[in-house]
């Protein structure tokens, strides 16, 4: 799966959130603290974290790229 950004950079909660991992900004928050997502292959806790064009993230078995 990819999702499209149109700025530089997105935040990992938003990212969950666009690419319909996530139902709202809390689901995000709880899911990334409590260490249940991966970006670039490394779990990840904070939920602020910048993505860049090519970066991956991975949750419930679902790997998203950014574009």
């Amino acid at each position: 799966m990819e999702i499209t950004i149109q700025d530089d950079f997105i935040k990992l909660g938003q990212a969950l959130k666009l690419a319909g991992l996530a139902g709202s900004g809390l689901d995000a928050k709880i899911v990334i603290q409590e260490g249940q997502v991966k970006v670039n292959g490394e779990v990840e806790t904070r939920r602020g974290k910048k993505l860049y064009r090519g970066d991956t993230f991975e949750f419930e078995g679902e790997t998203v790229t950014v574009r």
